[in-house]
């Protein structure tokens, strides 16, 4: 066995004023409740919650604090994440720390949760990285689990436990959940999902093993959620399957299909572009009551394609004029 110890800390996190000193004191908590905890992670904008606004223009002086408090605890770290600027853009950083107060690793959220969250741009590069004699970690930030493509790419570049900070306050935290559960499944690894509360979420939280199996699943309030984890029980189940079963990672290693979807110059994109803008609805919007008919976007008649693509592309230019309407 190879066990490793993660605390995910559910906690209220405010939007008019920082969270830091919060945060600083939730570490102290659970190093001297749960001593044995190796590595503690926060929700999704926990430094200074969800409006960009309220974040620094820098948050270098900020993560040197977390710093700190790695090194005094000798734990890993991963203080939820934050918005950081550069280049003239914003960006859904999440960052790792280890316990000699050193960052390892910054991650950029891939997939910001557009429209909502407006302005932000989204990063472009997947983030691994290894506890030495330990085992790997893979980074993701709330929406991106929902593009099984990224966890695809962290799981085969060897991440054995997916960190997940999250800030879900809205109807869907119940399907995210089950995202969670069938991430964990189909890519046979640990999933920490770790949500915030009040303006950073509605908790819930949860740690799902690489069976798909909730280990833990939180309610509404404050917790600190303490699992020992099992390296060998993940490494296990990639060599001999799902409870014996599916083997899933060797399976797409070895299959044999191409898939054009991610080709972009030799995909036809028409049912795809037929959907129109990515827009937040206004009110009272009928647009997408009459949706898209993949067989009037896609017609396996050429001249029909043509003029098809024609109407489709007039539409969306309509729409686009008349902001969503």
């Amino acid at each position: 066995m190879t066990p490793f110890a993660i605390a995910g800390v559910q906690m209220q996190i405010a939007a008019g004023h920082e969270n830091v000193s919060a945060m600083t004191h939730k570490i102290d908590y659970v190093m001297a409740r749960f001593p044995w905890v190796q590595m503690i992670l926060f929700s999704e904008l926990a430094t200074f919650g969800p409006v960009p606004g309220q974040h620094p223009e820098s948050p270098e002086e900020t993560l040197q604090l977390f710093c700190q408090a790695a090194r005094h605890h000798n734990v890993w770290l991963l203080p939820g994440s934050h918005y950081a600027r550069e280049h003239g853009q914003l960006f859904n950083e999440s960052v790792v720390i280890n316990p000699d107060g050193e960052i390892v690793a910054r991650y950029r959220k891939m997939f910001p949760f557009a429209p909502y969250e407006a302005g932000v741009a989204g990063g472009d590069e997947v983030v691994v990285f290894d506890v030495p004699d330990v085992g790997r970690f893979g980074l993701s930030i709330c929406y991106d689990i929902w593009f099984p493509e990224t966890t695809r790419q962290l799981t085969a570049m060897g991440a054995e436990i997916l960190l997940h900070p999250v800030l879900t306050g809205t109807i869907d935290r119940d399907i995210e959940i089950s995202i969670a559960r069938a991430t964990a499944a189909m890519f046979q690894c640990y999933v920490f999902d770790i949500n915030g509360l009040g303006a950073g979420g509605t908790g819930r939280s949860c740690v799902v093993d690489p069976s798909g199996t909730m280990l833990y699943q939180a309610a509404g309030q404050e917790e600190i959620i303490p699992v020992e984890v099992d390296f060998d029980m993940v490494r296990r189940q990639r060599t001999n399957g799902l409870r014996g079963l599916g083997q899933t990672l060797k399976s797409f290693r070895d299959h044999r299909c191409d898939f054009p979807v991610y080709d972009d110059d030799r995909f036809d994109t028409s049912y795809l572009d037929g959907l129109g803008p990515l827009m937040m609805p206004a009110q009272g919007t009928p647009h997408g009551i009459d949706g898209p008919i993949p067989e009037d976007l896609m017609p396996l008649d050429e001249k029909q394609r043509s003029e098809k693509i024609a109407a489709i592309q007039h539409v969306q230019e309509v729409v686009a004029e008349n902001g969503g309407e």
